[in-house]
C-alpha cells in the first residue's frame, strides 16, 4: 500500500519592489487598510512612490508566482532622526496571512534600513491592531512612546 504524497508547498519568494508592482501594492492595500481610521488615511500612490523613490528605499515585495502576497515599505529618515529606518507600511494579503509572509517582508525591510546605516529602526501600530502588534514584538520591535491621536471634527 503506498502513502499519497504531500500537497507540495509553494515557495513565495521575496524581490525588492519595482515600478511594475506599484499597481499590485496600491490595490492590495486599498483591500487592507481601513482608510475610514485614523492614521491610515493617506493610502495613497504618492505614499508609495515616496518610498520607492527614497535614496534608501527599504520596499519589498513577496510573490507567489508572480501574485502580490504582500509587501513593505520602508526608508531612512524619521522626523528629524536621519540616522532611524522607518518602516512604515505593511500588509499581506488575506490569503498568505499567518504563513509568515509579514515577518519575512519585515525582515527584508529591516536588514536593508540597517545596510543603509540605520541606527534604529521604528515603525508605528494603531491600537486596536493587535495582529502587528505581536508581529512587530514577535521581529523583536519594543513598545516605546505612546501616542494618542486626537481628533475634532468640524460641525456641519
Amino acid at each position: 500500500m503506498s502513502i499519497p504524497a504531500a500537497p507540495e508547498r509553494r515557495t513565495i519568494g521575496l524581490a525588492p519592489m519595482a515600478a511594475t508592482h506599484l499597481a499590485d501594492v496600491l490595490a492590495l492595500g486599498r483591500r487592507v487598510y481601513d482608510t475610514s481610521a485614523k492614521p491610515y488615511t493617506s493610502w495613497s500612490l504618492s505614499a508609495i512612490a515616496r518610498h520607492l523613490d527614497s535614496e534608501a528605499s527599504a520596499c519589498w515585495v513577496a510573490l507567489d508566482e508572480g501574485r502580490l502576497a504582500g509587501f513593505v515599505l520602508g526608508s531612512m529618515g524619521f522626523d528629524q532622526r536621519a540616522d532611524w529606518g522607518n518602516l512604515e507600511w505593511i500588509a499581506s494579503a488575506p490569503e498568505y496571512q499567518g504563513q509568515g509572509v509579514a515577518s519575512r517582508l519585515v525582515k527584508a525591510c529591516c536588514a536593508t534600513l540597517t545596510e543603509a546605516g540605520a541606527s534604529a529602526v521604528v515603525t508605528d501600530v494603531e491600537s486596536r491592531n493587535t495582529a502587528s502588534a505581536a508581529l512587530m514584538r514577535s521581529n523583536g520591535f519594543e513598545a516605546s512612546v505612546s501616542v494618542t491621536l486626537f481628533v475634532r471634527q468640524t460641525p456641519p
